[in-house]
């Protein structure tokens, strides 16, 4: 496959994008600090919501916690605009994990699962992120920002901060795989699971089919401030929080976290 800059953006749309709301403007750089930061500046100056802004490499791209992602060229590194109800914010970043992984497995064949809460892995290992940011005043969405980076053609071993832990689809099948089909199809599944959201159908429970987490004893850990806390993880409830139950009998439900395997 090449992997001509812009190529793949703009063969997506040749192929046809028959999306209502996600795509309705899409926009391509060859290099930006993050397509999130872009997004949002996009967002206050009063973009359609659908809104896509997808970069070939990223200066500064980020993940939860604001951890770096690691950005070469070759993958899959976008942003949409979204302007949700208060009621349906927390769903976004359910609704973009499961779109990735249906659309990896409608174009690849593959099996991803989910790793509470968004990380989407083959064996294990990362193969995409997800991440949502938003503006909320007076009860009322401003506008939310849903930023997805999908390892294609990346090399971890190539990193320290991917060695190891993450992997790509071209390292997980040993072939290449076209971008403009991985990216049309994920469009296509974040905008038909948005309008399913529009009209009161939840993501919650094809994701939570899709997690790997639910019945494993994880340890859970946070940036700073909380102590980390171990446990089942039990189940998830109606907001996808996580329901932890700690080894004391107590059930805790964990909002955010990074979730890893406990002995």
């Amino acid at each position: 496959m090449a992997r001509t800059p812009g190529n793949y953006v703009a063969a997506t749309i040749r192929r046809g994008l028959f999306t209502r709301i996600v795509g309705r403007r899409v926009l391509y750089h060859h290099t930006l600090g993050s397509t999130m930061d872009e997004a949002s500046r996009l967002a206050v100056e009063g973009t359609t919501e659908g809104t896509v802004v997808v970069a070939e490499t990223q200066r500064s791209g980020r993940g939860r916690f604001g951890r770096n992602w690691v950005s070469p060229e070759g993958n899959i590194l976008f942003s949409v605009v979204f302007r949700p109800s208060l009621e349906n914010l927390p769903l976004l970043s359910i609704m973009g994990g499961l779109a990735t992984a249906q659309a990896v497995r409608k174009t690849t064949g593959l099996h991803p699962r989910i790793k509470w809460p968004n990380d989407v892995v083959l064996e294990g290992m990362k193969t995409a992120g997800v991440l949502a940011e938003s503006v909320v005043e007076g009860g009322n969405v401003c506008y939310a920002v849903l930023g997805i980076g999908l390892n294609v053609a990346l090399d971890p071993e190539q990193s320290e901060e991917t060695s190891g832990l993450a992997t790509s689809l071209e390292k997980a099948t040993g072939r290449t795989w076209p971008r403009e089909v991985l990216l049309g199809q994920l469009l296509t599944d974040l905008d038909s699971l948005y309008l399913k959201l529009r009209q009161g159908q939840s993501p919650l429970a094809p994701w939570r089919e899709l997690l790997d987490t639910i019945g494993q004893r994880v340890r859970v850990t946070w940036k700073s401030g909380f102590d980390p806390r171990t446990g089942i993880a039990e189940d998830v409830d109606d907001a996808g929080n996580l329901l932890l139950r700690l080894d004391d009998g107590s059930l805790v439900t964990v909002t955010a976290g990074d979730v890893t395997l406990a002995q």
